[in-house]
């Protein structure tokens, strides 16, 4: 299940996804994918640990990493400030953060439309958190 709460904006009440209790673990999913797998959780363990440094490696070189069943990471850089006239005075010293963005896996059916998406669950039950108590 998941959660939302009511909110408003510009005068109009609308849902808002809202998580709750502590975010599951890299000890969790290990747990959860060795179940799943023929490889143990330590071992599971250890890849996963290992997975944001290898992830910022590659996208280092500016290429994307595609994750099969997850999705697309990629770098965008923002520059705060005043721009320059020029196309020649872009420099990379305007650039004052870097910022890691992802786009989850889907498949288009053959009208165009998206039919699945690998990290939402076709069957999501969304329960107002007012609505429970939360331990």
């Amino acid at each position: 299940m998941a959660f939302y709460k009511k909110q408003k904006l510009n005068g109009k009440w609308h849902p808002r996804a809202v998580t709750k209790g502590q975010a599951f673990s890299t000890d969790d999913v290990a747990e959860q994918l060795s179940l799943m797998s023929t490889v143990s959780r330590g071992d599971t363990y250890a890849v996963l640990a290992n997975l944001g440094g290898v992830l910022a490696k590659m996208m280092s070189t500016g290429r994307s990493v595609k994750l099969m069943g997850i999705g697309t990471f990629y770098y965008t850089c923002h520059s705060d400030g005043k721009g320059v006239d020029t196309p020649q005075e872009v420099g990379t010293e305007q650039i004052t953060s870097v910022k890691v963005r992802f786009i989850p896996e889907y498949a288009r059916g053959q009208n165009g439309q998206v039919t699945e998406r690998t990290l939402v669950a076709p069957n999501i039950e969304w329960i107002d958190i007012d609505d429970v108590t939360i331990q």
